[in-house]
């Protein structure tokens, strides 16, 4: 069985605002204390290979959404370094995993990092936009175990 760590911190982001207020938030707690680790994680979704008419039209897909990435969570981590988080304790984690839900991906790489906590900025939809579409904050608050979540909203 893992150990997770307590101080050991995963705020999931995207490209949103939303993500923003989580990174902002967690700057804003965490900044100037010690002993706190920050993983920023972006998990890429793609789609099913059947999807693309060939493997390296896929690949050129993910690879775009990786430069994509690349620029704003670059930003996220200096917004969490001008909060006071120490340079030193903040990394970050873009992966490309397949799967049935993007909440049980994040997850699932939680448990892989072996953090403690995870941060998830609240989407804002509505009662029917989520009945319909569901919500990852949701369902990671209904799958997690053994752990700490934080919905920023």
């Amino acid at each position: 069985m893992n150990r997770l760590k307590n101080n050991h911190i995963v705020i999931a982001v995207d490209g949103s605002e939303n993500s923003r207020r989580a990174v902002t938030y967690v700057g804003e707690l965490l900044g100037g204390l010690k002993g706190f680790t920050v993983t920023l994680l972006h998990v890429i979704h793609a789609p099913e290979e059947d999807f693309f008419s060939s493997p390296q039209e896929r690949e050129r897909w993910v690879k775009s959404g990786r430069k994509k990435v690349e620029r704003w969570i670059a930003e996220y981590r200096d917004m969490l370094i001008a909060g006071g988080v120490d340079a030193g304790e903040v990394s970050i984690r873009t992966v490309e995993r397949d799967g049935p839900s993007l909440a049980r991906l994040i997850l699932a790489e939680m448990t892989f990092l072996e953090a403690g906590t995870i941060v998830v900025g609240r989407q804002g939809l509505s009662r029917k936009e989520e009945f319909l579409f569901g919500s990852v904050s949701k369902q990671i608050v209904s799958h997690a175990r053994n752990c700490t979540v934080w919905v920023v909203q």
